[in-house]
């Protein structure tokens, strides 16, 4: 592993292995062997079909147990076969009429791959492959940020904490109203990323069911391709040509890059927070921050979930912006490019278990948060000068920049100054009973 030329199969192998069923080669080929035979026995089972008769139990299992019981061993074979091919999916319909000989009839062998393109094996497998994928890692490793932020969210949701606009002091807000944000943010990218329709094509070498038509003119191939597309949990797209335009491919790379920058987002505020202090995090005993600097706990989780985030949108990117290209009916610049699915979401992957693992280790300091916020009254210039034009008091803003913009407030100088106003008396001593720990407006209670 230590020769490997990309961390994913190396440094980081043992964080990404759960991807591996789902978008590695061996993956790839077992999920076309799947495909081709699921079309053969629908093909088996349709009455117009006359010349390929319904499959008995025995042929059945003779077909089920490929897929049921396939092996490395048997991918490597279909490696070994494609050497001579120089095709990858004819070589699973070799490797495939080899295992069923004598298992089911020479014609019915001959049914196999019947008038499928090459993508039409292809964009099914990456469908299924991507759909299961998302759904069975992508997700769950999402959704548990997902329900860490919004815990958070609502312990933190009290704590008052000074916002910083343009890096400037600003209107406080609390620390649980600020990971909200992030959890409302990240919850409507999930639920469209949950309903995310994964197409597929299954419709001959351009689209058109030519051959299909030649060989059985009255069949309806439309329909029969709608139903066994639906049968894989895909949604059928019958408006292609030799591929499958993979617009859906690039709506899913938009939304999983929506979702990063908002992780990245995250990290980028929280590396800050820990700068300022509001955040510790939690030690580990042989741990080491720095080669030199004994006393340091970097926030390496944060900069690494960062950089993997970033990978992986660039790669999204180029997938997003590649994939629904094609010159007339097709090119093969798709191919090369869509085996770099499975980098995408494992650079993803990588960076949702670092957002995780920071996450698990920051320790609120309440009393720095506390302390940074009640030494800025500067920040109750706002509703001063807001109340100050309630009751048309002339130029209130001009008047609080004037007081504030450039000098050392204080608790003495803001209450002097509200004392000095011409305004009610009951509004006067509302605002004096204002400190930047509870001027918050709503924040707590938009934490739902």
């Amino acid at each position: 592993m230590l020769k490997n030329i990309t961390p994913l199969d190396g440094r980081y192998h043992h964080k990404t292995q759960e991807l591996q069923n789902y978008f590695s080669e061996y993956a790839l080929i077992k999920t076309r062997v799947f495909i081709e035979l699921q079309y053969l026995k629908a093909l088996s089972s349709d009455p117009e079909i006359k010349e390929l008769e319904n499959f008995n139990n025995q042929e059945l299992a003779s077909i089920n147990n490929i897929i049921k019981n396939f092996t490395e061993k048997d991918a490597a074979e279909i490696k070994e076969i494609e050497k001579t091919t120089n095709h990858d999916v004819k070589a699973v319909e070799y490797f495939l009429k080899n295992k069923l000989q004598n298992k089911i009839t020479d014609q019915a062998l001959e049914f196999i791959h019947l008038a499928c393109t090459s993508e039409d094996i292809n964009n099914l497998s990456y469908a299924l492959m991507t759909k299961t994928g998302v759904t069975e890692v992508v997700l769950p490793a999402m959704h548990k940020i997902e329900k860490f932020i919004i815990s958070v969210a609502r312990e933190w949701k009290n704590i008052a904490m000074l916002s910083r606009t343009h890096g400037q002091t600003a209107s406080p807000t609390t620390l649980g109203k600020e990971f909200w944000v992030f959890y409302e943010r990240l919850n409507r990218q999930l639920q469209i990323l949950e309903g995310q329709d994964y197409l597929g094509k299954l419709n001959g070498a351009v689209g058109n069911f030519n051959a299909h038509l030649v060989a059985y003119p009255n069949f309806n191939w439309p329909n029969f391709s709608r139903s066994f597309i639906s049968s894989l949990g895909l949604k059928p797209n019958l408006a292609t040509t030799q591929i499958e335009p993979h617009d859906y491919l690039a709506e899913l790379a938009h939304n999983v890059m929506r979702i990063n920058n908002i992780l990245l987002d995250l990290c980028r505020d929280i590396w800050g927070y820990i700068s300022l202090g509001y955040f510790s995090q939690q030690m580990k005993e042989n741990e080491v921050g720095s080669s030199t600097m004994p006393h340091k706990i970097n926030p390496i989780d944060f900069e690494n979930a960062e950089g993997n985030l970033g990978l992986a949108n660039s790669l999204f990117a180029h997938l997003a912006n590649k994939l629904p290209i094609s010159r007339w009916q097709r090119d093969l610049t798709d191919s090369t490019v869509q085996r770099n699915l499975g980098s995408a979401f494992a650079y993803s992957l990588i960076a949702y278990q670092s957002v995780l693992k920071g996450l698990n280790k920051l320790k609120v300091n309440e009393a720095t948060i506390t302390a940074d916020l009640e030494s800025r009254w500067e920040v109750l210039a706002e509703p001063i000068q807001t109340v100050m034009r309630k009751y048309g008091l002339k130029n209130p803003y001009e008047k609080l920049k004037a007081f504030t913009r450039g000098k050392a407030i204080n608790q003495e100088n803001i209450q002097a100054l509200i004392q000095s106003l011409a305004i009610p008396e009951a509004e006067k001593n509302q605002l004096l009973q204002l400190t930047p720990s509870n001027y918050l407006g709503l924040a707590a209670d938009l934490v739902k």
